[in-house]
């Protein structure tokens, strides 16, 4: 049975920051439970990127303009014949009901940002060993407290995301549904078409392949160019079929 990879590619700044936000708080679980230093620099680590993003721009207000017009996507399928109006409406409520929750909820990583604990690691985490049991004797100890304390401290850092991470994994589920996957060939290599109104494609490969796409891109145009995994060695052939969602 072939292995399908999956490449996802963004085809504007606000997917690509949401893409980046899903792959490390998709991290952060890899993390836990937070048993000694090398998961612990893992998980801070990726709270530090997070609380980077969070700081060039204002992710709140894109994301609640985008549960805004999922739900008129969702209204006009509503009068779609045919279509299941149940499911299409329990959508809407979820949307409807999960708006109010995100624009209540704290300046995304506020709580994280006045953490102590975090401060001072992220602090030294630019320093090449810079996290060491002498420069930072307070993460040190916080490593030998109870793995319980811990694990409800963690929890508890965790849980200022969720706002974030339900409203994100709402917006991506249903614009990764809108495209479905349609079978293209490349020829010598290369494969371009028009994007318009697109936020994200999605393409798949079998791994026997061994290639990967190269894909650049905007919201009314892109290409791709297929690469061999083994640079010396590999070879593109003349036609390759592979799955494309424009989504």
């Amino acid at each position: 049975m072939s292995t399908v990879v999956l490449f996802e590619h963004p085809l504007n700044e606000k997917m690509r920051t949401w893409l980046r936000v899903e792959f490390l708080i998709n991290q952060l679980q890899d993390c836990l439970p937070v048993t000694q230093s090398v998961s612990a620099l893992s998980l801070f680590r990726v709270l530090s990127e997070l609380l980077d993003i969070f700081e060039r721009g204002d992710m709140r207000t894109e994301l609640l303009k985008e549960l805004e017009r999922q739900q008129q996507k969702l209204r006009a399928w509503a009068e779609v014949p045919g279509v299941d109006s149940e499911r299409v409406n329990e959508l809407r409520n979820q949307l409807k009901n999960q708006s109010p929750l995100l624009l209540n909820a704290p300046r995304m990583g506020q709580q994280l940002r006045e953490d102590r604990l975090i401060g001072l690691v992220r602090q030294r985490l630019s320093i090449p060993g810079g996290c060491c049991s002498f420069d930072l004797p307070g993460l040190h100890i916080w490593l030998h407290q109870p793995q319980e304390q811990r694990d409800v401290q963690v929890a508890g850092w965790l849980a200022t995301l969720e706002p974030l991470n339900t409203s994100l994994t709402m917006v991506l589920e249903l614009i990764r549904q809108a495209g479905p996957f349609r079978k293209q060939t490349s020829l010598n290599g290369f494969y371009q078409d028009n994007a318009e109104g697109a936020d994200l494609l999605r393409l798949q490969l079998v791994l026997e392949d061994q290639l990967y796409p190269q894909i650049s891109g905007h919201k009314s145009r892109y290409a791709i160019r297929f690469l061999p995994f083994d640079s010396e060695n590999g070879e593109v052939p003349a036609r390759l079929d592979f799955e494309l969602a424009c989504c």
